[in-house]
């Protein structure tokens, strides 16, 4: 007969596979690890923290009854981040709440500053530059359409091709690369502006 594993100090693989025996208690350590994670990234997306909430709640559940299907192709925490995804974008068209952004005021707005991103340099102050860099990057994404913000998360953020975000947000790869351009300028905008304001 096996020994009771210590969950709280486990290592993740010994989790998964206990709760994917229908440990309960392993499955619950493993939501402890990531849910975190798991609920930025749907609030990343969906910039509303009950939907956030709710999503993530709805990705657990489904976790814990796919999680037979887990094989380690990838680590888990990319497994369930896709699972989440996935429920967000379900829940973007669900509400259509898909806006087009208007171009022509980006444009005015931008201007050619997304040359200054590579000059946002973090010098010996850097604990407190990252913590106003992350805060820059979500206001940023608070101000794109939904359309700009997800390309920018999934391709950015996640890493995922071109191709693959074009098969998640159901639009060709042509208009993944365009939604990323201007997502891209934007967050440029607001980068640039931290630049600046370190020599004011």
């Amino acid at each position: 007969m096996s020994q009771p594993i210590q969950h709280a100090q486990a290592d993740e693989a010994v989790l998964i596979r206990a709760a994917q025996d229908g440990d309960m208690a392993a499955f619950e350590e493993l939501v402890a690890r990531h849910r975190d994670k798991a609920y930025a990234r749907a609030f990343s997306i969906l910039r509303n923290e009950d939907d956030a909430l709710d999503v993530t709640q709805e990705a657990w559940v489904k976790i814990w009854q796919r999680l037979k299907q887990f094989h380690g192709d990838s680590s888990f925490a990319t497994w369930v981040t896709r699972i989440v995804i996935n429920l967000c974008l379900d829940q973007l068209r669900k509400q259509k709440r898909l806006q087009a952004e208007s171009i022509e005021q980006l444009d005015e707005d931008a201007g050619g500053v997304e040359r200054l991103m590579p000059a946002v340099i973090l010098n010996p102050t850097e604990r407190l530059e990252r913590s106003e860099l992350r805060r820059r990057i979500d206001e940023a994404l608070a101000k794109m359409s939904v359309e700009h913000r997800t390309a920018l998360v999934l391709h950015e953020f996640e890493e995922l091709e071109y191709k693959e975000v074009a098969r998640r947000m159901g639009c060709s790869i042509g208009t993944v690369m365009s939604r990323l351009f201007y997502a891209r300028r934007k967050l440029a905008v607001l980068l640039a502006g931290l630049k600046r304001e370190e020599f004011t």
